[in-house]
């Protein structure tokens, strides 16, 4: 009976709503770092309920502010005529520091910012993982996928062996 009076959480803490699955696929990620996102209340329902999507989205600088791009939050079935727009550009949240030093990686050649998932922190804020990105060639997937074929197999070897 002592566990009777406990709260039960409505979600876990951590929770990723949405994730780029093909970044690391498409991309060399060299830095990740975690960024608030400016929401309105319909999107953070719409999160809530586990839809959300990064795929084709990106980050850039925009005036001195870092915005997300693309990102589809469908609209909240609730909120009826208060909804949002499915794909508008929405507002990171980061130091001015973290602005300028992105800014800078930007411009340089062949960098850009991939969101690379959408979650909820312990404290139940939405976050958005941001990652600095490379492109990669096609021979450079080919070579990914060789590599983690042979550590499947060492893995696999490994395993028979003991």
């Amino acid at each position: 009976m002592a566990g009777k009076n406990k709260k039960k959480k409505k979600h876990a803490p951590g929770r990723v709503v949405a994730q780029n699955r093909r970044a690391r696929h498409d991309y060399f990620i060299d830095e990740t770092l975690e960024a608030g996102l400016m929401l309105q209340g319909s999107e953070v329902k719409s999160l809530r309920e586990g839809k959300g999507g990064l795929n084709d989205s990106y980050a850039g600088p925009e005036n001195g502010e870092m915005w997300l791009h693309n990102c589809y939050i469908p609209e909240y079935s609730g909120a009826n005529r208060f909804n949002h727009e499915t794909r508008r550009s929405r507002k990171l949240l980061l130091k001015k520091r973290e602005i300028a030093k992105l800014d800078g990686q930007v411009r340089q050649k062949g960098v850009t910012l991939i969101p690379l998932a959408i979650y909820f922190n312990d404290r139940g804020i939405a976050k958005v993982e941001i990652g600095v990105a490379r492109g990669k060639r096609q021979y450079d997937k080919r070579e990914t996928k060789k590599d983690q074929d042979w550590q499947r197999q060492k893995e696999r070897l490994m395993k028979h062996d003991a």
